[in-house]
């Protein structure tokens, strides 16, 4: 009696798996989107006004680390019709031919990028990259908790504030912080400078309670530390919670990142893809990314949408002069990670 029943199991099984691809098989091209970007960044209105418009879902995934995004995409797991890496990332990916060219013609809304904005070294012809956001890292400062005057980081990495820093969960960042504080050119990656600033990092790390890349404002905001080494987009966004919360260029030195939006080589969905490339570029949208994430918005028709408050936070629009980018340098990825790994582990991290 039970040989029947178990056989009519298995058939409806079969039956609903055959079903679910059929239905898998019969999407049609371009009716969706496969989006690989920075977790918040992008808000859920944006997304979801773009698919009532369209009619093109939008199944977006998130990373921490453009490392992350980097590995994930060259896994292949998964394939994705539009990516977010950061400028250094987008050169590596461009001279390892793993980008699709842009089609321009399918993105008018392009001409709203300011020029500052384009043909930057990593990107020089514009071929493959369209500029989201650009940002950088800074120090924000708990004005009601620190007292004393914060210029850079050797006047926060010191015992008296042990235990009241985030600083991000980035190996690179955190190695450029200490290039910077050393003299060092950010994008000279060797194996002997970053034993000089070995030391310094380890040093920094006895006094570091959280590393956070996701969101490292909420142990600000919530009173669990009183300094951060933070992306100055978070930064933005406690000033405008509490102007308590002051943002420091680092006297050491600053750089800052180009967010992008590119297409993979191997992007099913390309149509999908520029549809909402340009969609992001029109100024009443990227107008509404800037309020709810902002960093420093290179879309020169949003920021005239931009109310005064927003265009005044030192965070957001900080003084971009002698101001370095990253560069790709291969190799130096697995030397920086390697040195990140080691000194947390040593830190009990």
């Amino acid at each position: 009696m039970k040989k029947p029943i178990l056989i009519a199991m298995l058939s409806a099984l079969v039956a609903l798996a055959a079903g679910l691809a059929s239905c898998s098989r019969t999407v049609e091209p371009n009716k969706q989107v496969n989006l690989f970007a920075w977790s918040e960044y992008i808000p859920q209105s944006v997304i979801d006004d773009f698919t009532k418009e369209t009619g093109i879902k939008v199944n977006y995934e998130t990373f921490a680390t453009g490392e992350e995004m980097l590995n994930k995409v060259l896994a292949g797991g998964t394939k994705y019709d539009i990516i977010q890496p950061c400028d250094y990332i987008a050169e590596g990916m461009i001279r390892n031919n793993l980008l699709l060219p842009l089609d321009y013609t399918k993105l008018p809304n392009f001409e709203n990028i300011m020029p500052e904005f384009k043909k930057l070294v990593y990107d020089p012809e514009q071929k493959f990259t369209v500029p989201f956001m650009v940002g950088g890292v800074g120090i924000v400062v708990n004005t009601e908790k620190v007292k004393e005057p914060i210029r850079g980081y050797k006047d926060i990495f010191q015992p008296k504030y042990a235990g009241r820093i985030v600083v991000l969960d980035d190996g690179r960042e955190l190695v450029t912080c200490a290039f910077e504080s050393l003299g060092i050119p950010i994008n000279n990656i060797t194996k002997e400078n970053l034993e000089r600033a070995r030391p310094v990092i380890a040093e920094w790390m006895k006094y570091i309670k959280i590393y956070d890349s996701d969101s490292p404002k909420n142990s600000l905001s919530n009173g669990d530390v009183d300094i951060g080494v933070v992306w100055n987009g978070e930064a933005a966004r406690l000033w405008f919670e509490n102007k308590k919360f002051q943002y420091v260029r680092p006297a050491e030195g600053a750089h800052f990142f180009v967010d992008v939006f590119a297409i993979p080589h191997n992007s099913r969905n390309t149509e999908a893809a520029h549809k909402f490339i340009d969609y992001i570029m029109r100024p009443e949208v990227s107008r509404e990314i800037s309020k709810v994430f902002p960093y420093t918005n290179p879309n020169g028709a949003a920021r005239k949408l931009l109310t005064q408050e927003e265009l005044d936070n030192a965070a957001s629009y900080p003084n971009l002069s002698n101001i370095q980018l990253f560069r790709d340098i291969p190799g130096s990825g697995e030397l920086t990670d390697q040195l990140y790994t080691d000194l947390k582990n040593s830190a009990g991290r």
